[in-house]
């Protein structure tokens, strides 16, 4: 059972993503899943219309210290919907982090 910590952080934007992701994982010893994408029935009214999904592993400790760095990154940027750590993810919430809005082509 992989009992890495999981680290999410959603913000406004693909290029937001990108430098959140990079801020995280030079921050701390963690890895990046597949980012995923979303975007909303509002979309027209957010200040850039697709929400990006950013997803780090790790420890405890390093999940949270890549999360408040990609959060502190964003928050600069385009900005934040949420943020969230899951220290002990259970194997259905597993599942999920291999979801990806992106097509890999």
């Amino acid at each position: 059972m992989d009992e890495r910590a999981v680290g999410i952080l959603e913000v406004y934007g693909l290029v937001c993503a990108f430098i959140a992701g990079d801020a995280g994982c030079k921050a701390a010893n963690v890895t990046l899943e597949p980012f995923d994408k979303n975007k909303p029935a509002n979309a027209d009214s957010l200040p850039v219309p697709l929400l990006v999904t950013i997803k780090w592993r790790g420890s405890v400790e390093d999940v949270t210290a890549a999360v408040e760095a990609g959060r502190a990154v964003a928050e600069r940027t385009t900005g934040v919907v949420t943020s969230h750590v899951i220290p002990r993810p259970t194997q259905d919430t597993l599942k999920m982090l291999g979801i990806s809005g992106y097509d890999p082509s």
